[in-house]
């Protein structure tokens, strides 16, 4: 049903019969699954999103399998391991890998784990770039107290050293900037200006050398969020993939923004 709904829409969207197209329809299906955002109340963009591709990949796995069993004489369709991916993961889902290192013996051990937004820390209160957050997001950590690991070859907890990279790089990635953090008992917003590149991201100071390309991301969209944590705003900025213009999306209010308009310091999640 969220899948079906979600098509119409972008059909609704890429007919170009209306001058704005109203998401209303699909945001109900969606609420009957997750009743948090069928609410009239402010909700985390970057929340929604994940439960979106969440629901979109759980309906259209589905699909993919009863065809597999369709299409048993087809080589790749017998593969078995296909029927947990579905055009969301092939898209959206990446790969990270842990180094978790034992402070004590030095023994090391990897950790995979996939990914479909990456969540960015802001190391600057008044400016930074995306690389920064990337290399803050990526640079050793020390795990202690709570945090320890046990370590199989010294039999206790220790302290020990991770790092992540990057052995998959998705076809889109989306990064989440963590504009709102707990300061204490309260919740804050964080108004940092972040630069961020509109083409020619590189990734691979992040990635594996043995998975790593030489693609550079270009960036195709921006979800904004202006105002405070209980009274805020969402628009979008989205590249045309035909025409290559940029236009804003401010409810039913569409307008054409130049190259120089994308760089906003409202910025809440990037799509490259």
């Amino acid at each position: 049903e969220s899948a079906t709904a979600f098509g119409c829409l972008m059909s609704d969207m890429w007919l170009g019969e209306f001058d704005c197209v109203s998401p209303e329809v699909f945001h109900s299906v969606l609420g009957k699954r997750y009743p948090t955002f069928s609410k009239r109340t402010q909700q985390d963009a970057q929340e929604f999103l994940i439960c979106v591709l969440n629901e979109l990949h759980e309906a259209l796995k589905k699909v993919r399998a009863q065809l597999k069993r369709r299409c048993v004489t087809d080589a790749k369709a017998s593969r078995g391991s296909g029927s947990e991916t579905s055009i969301i993961t092939q898209l959206f889902e990446g790969q990270l890998s842990y180094d978790i290192t034992c402070l004590e013996c030095e023994t090391t051990t990897t950790r995979p784990e996939s990914f479909t937004v990456l969540s960015l820390p802001i190391p600057s209160n008044s400016a930074c770039s995306l690389q920064d957050c990337l290399k803050c997001f990526f640079q050793q950590d020390t795990l202690t107290w709570n945090n320890q690991i046990h370590c199989s070859w010294c039999g206790t907890k220790q302290d020990a050293a991770v790092k992540g990279t990057i052995t998959k790089a998705p076809q889109i990635i989306i990064f989440h900037l963590k504009r709102f953090e707990w300061q204490g008992k309260h919740k804050r917003k964080l108004s940092t200006d972040i630069c961020y590149p509109l083409s020619n991201l590189d990734l691979s100071p992040y990635s594996s050398p043995l998975f790593c390309t030489d693609a550079a991301y270009s960036l195709c969209a921006v979800v904004n969020h202006s105002g405070f944590l209980d009274d805020g705003h969402y628009t979008a900025f989205c590249k045309h993939s035909v025409t290559k213009n940029w236009y804003s999306f401010d409810d039913a209010q569409i307008t054409k923004i130049p190259n120089s308009s994308v760089q906003t310091d409202t910025a809440y999640l990037l799509f490259y």
